[in-house]
Formats: C-alpha cells, sequence, structure tokens
C-alpha cells in the first residue's frame, strides 16, 4: 500500500460517518475518486457513485461498499445531565461500558465517557446491559448544562483513531465498512489502469447497518449488469472463536467470496476464475441464507441484478477494536478490478435453466 492509498485509507476511517450521518466520509471519498472518474455523482441521501464509462456494447459492473458505521446517538439529557443514548445499527452494548466517546453537536465535538460501576461496588453478574442500560457522562454539573452543549439526536462515535498494531495489521473503529469504500474506489482506479471495456461504477452507499437501505436506492437507480459488494466478514483466528458458526476464514489468507442464497452463481464463478487467472489468494465463504451485507438489498433491486459478495476478514466485528490485514485489502482491490476487466467474458450474467 502506497503512501497516498494508506492516507486515504486512514483519512476514511478517521472520519466519523454513524449511519444517517454519513456526509463527511463521503465527501472525503467523492474528492478522492474524482480524481480518476469520468463522473462522480451523489442522491439526496448521500450515496455516492463513481463512474469510468466503457465501451457502449460491453455490460456495466458496479463496485460497492458502504460508507456508515455504527454508534450511538443522544436519546434524552435527565436532568443531572447524563446522556442516554440510543443504538444506531447493531451496537454491542457490553463492549460500550467505559469507552471514551465523541458526541457530533453542531458546535463541534463533545468528548464523553460511558460510565460502568466500579468492580468493587458491583454485586453479581451485570455484563449483559442494553443500549437503554447505558449513560453518557460529559462532565456536566446538570441537565441545563448538558442541554447548552449537546442535543437530542445528536450522533455519537467511540472515540479513537487507526492503530498500526505491524506493518500488515490495522487496527480502528468502522473498518465495517469504510475498508469497503476504499475498495471499491480503488477497484475503479485499479479497473481503469487496466483499461476494462466495461463500464466500472465505484459506489459508497449509506445506511447499511441500518436496513441496507442506501442499496435499495441505488440499486433501483443504477441497474449495472452485475455488482459486487465488499464488505468485512468474521475471522475467526483467535481464541475463543465460536468456529462452528462460520466458514473458517483468517487474516492474511485473502478475501473471502461468499457462495450461496444471494450470491449469483455465474458471478462467483467469474469472481473466482478472475482471482485464479491473476494469482489472487482467495477463501470461499459458506452463505446459506443471506449475506447480511449490501449485496442482500442489490439484487432484488430492478427487478434481479446478478450479485456477490466479498468479504475482507474482520476480527471482532461491531466493536472499537476491529482488526484487519490490510494485505487481504490490497487483494480485494485487486480481485475488483481483474473481475471488472474480465465482465465481458462472463455475461450474460444469467443461470442457465
Amino acid at each position: 500500500m502506497d503512501d497516498s492509498t494508506r492516507a486515504f485509507l486512514t483519512d476514511l476511517l478517521e472520519t466519523p460517518s454513524p449511519a444517517g450521518f454519513e456526509a463527511a466520509g463521503q465527501r472525503r471519498w467523492t474528492e478522492y475518486v474524482a480524481a480518476f472518474a469520468d463522473e462522480v455523482r451523489t442522491d439526496a441521501y448521500g450515496n455516492a457513485v463513481a463512474v469510468r464509462e466503457g465501451d457502449p456494447d460491453a455490460p456495466a459492473v458496479a463496485l460497492a461498499g458502504h460508507a456508515d458505521e455504527i454508534g450511538l446517538i443522544v436519546r434524552s439529557i435527565d436532568d443531572d445531565g447524563f446522556v442516554r443514548p440510543g443504538g444506531i445499527g447493531g451496537i454491542d452494548p457490553t463492549v460500550a461500558r467505559g469507552q471514551r466517546v465523541t458526541i457530533h453537536a453542531d458546535d463541534g465535538p463533545v468528548e464523553g465517557v460511558v460510565g460502568r460501576t466500579a468492580i468493587h461496588l458491583r454485586e453479581g453478574d451485570d455484563d449483559a446491559p442494553e443500549v437503554a442500560d447505558l449513560w453518557i457522562d460529559v462532565g456536566a454539573a446538570d441537565g441545563e448544562d448538558a442541554r447548552e452543549r449537546v442535543a437530542v439526536g445528536d450522533p455519537i462515535t467511540f472515540s479513537g483513531g487507526v492503530s498500526w498494531l505491524t506493518e500488515t495489521r490495522l487496527a480502528g473503529r468502522g473498518l465495517d465498512n469504510r475498508v469497503g469504500t476504499w475498495a471499491a474506489a480503488e477497484g475503479l482506479r485499479r479497473a481503469a489502469e487496466r483499461d476494462a471495456s466495461a463500464t466500472v461504477y465505484a459506489v459508497s452507499t449509506v445506511q447499511e447497518e441500518v436496513g441496507r437501505q442506501g442499496a435499495k436506492m441505488v440499486g433501483f437507480d443504477l441497474d449495472p449488469d452485475a455488482v459486487v459488494a465488499v464488505d468485512v466478514g468474521h475471522a475467526l483466528d483467535y481464541p475463543t472463536a465460536p468456529r462452528g458458526k462460520a466458514s473458517d476464514v483468517e487474516l492474511g489468507a485473502g478475501p473471502a467470496v461468499g457462495r450461496g442464497s444471494t450470491n449469483h452463481p455465474v458471478v462467483c464463478r467469474a469472481v473466482r476464475e478472475a482471482a485464479a487467472d491473476a494469482g489472487i489468494e482467495v477463501q470461499v465463504e459458506a452463505l446459506g441464507t443471506g449475506t447480511g451485507t449490501d449485496a442482500d438489498a442489490f439484487f432484488t433491486a430492478a427487478g434481479a441484478i446478478p450479485s456477490q459478495v466479498i468479504s475482507v476478514p474482520t476480527r471482532y466485528m461491531h466493536t472499537p477494536v476491529e482488526v484487519i490485514d490490510v494485505g487481504d485489502l490490497e487483494a480485494t482491490a485487486e480481485l475488483l478490478a481483474a473481475f471488472a476487466a474480465v465482465a465481458d467474458e462472463h455475461e450474460p450474467f444469467a443461470v442457465d435453466v
């Protein structure tokens, strides 16, 4: 990963983008892709699409990731000055306690901490809270003081930036799924370098974490011949990992190509053949009842769009310390470009019945 692509990834990860509040991150993404796209456009909700025009008779393929991250939102402020949060997406309250957070208020960021009763004072096991049980301490003297600084509806993210654990291992919050939007942008750039005959769309969707809403909008409007959605997938190479609940995917062994359910068999085969031809190592992930990603929205949009998910192996998903191997991420971008370059060899993307 060179300095410019590494800086782009870092910028994406350190720009707060909770679902419903993605504008700042989308702005950074569109600035980057504008350098090599023929056109960049956004819609009313902030979905962003970059286009590299291909041959008129060649297929159109979309490479997609979602821009939003999970987080919290100010639900109420009590008279003692404590902020009571609600959830944005699949927040895990068991890892929220004791964390530093940033409330993104209209007048600027407000720092706070998610309170936790000291171990000395606890009785019994209270390690399974609900989001409604959490409170955020912003150091306010009372409710009036707190309400002057934050307001109901302000989004909240966990504080802290990117940590490079090694030269290739990256940790932080929101890797789910700014790594996907990074890969989509880089896939477009690299497809352009290969002079792919296909028209290639790089897509950065909004509100995936709250129901894949952005992909529904984009899929209806864009209607490409095929979509490859990039998201994170569970890497199970750590102590206590529940290996019986997912395929054996690990860090550093390449992106995981989904098989089953949403994943279109022709697109899946095309992606795997492109990987083999390009010498890209991939893993295979069984997804028999859906992918839980934007692919599940794309594949039924506009009638039916052949769709495929590629997962970047990730440890500790939906925590503030998600971990990836950037070698897997680089390989994902290369795989997207390789697929786009040979898409015309596999059309029409249709099951032979």
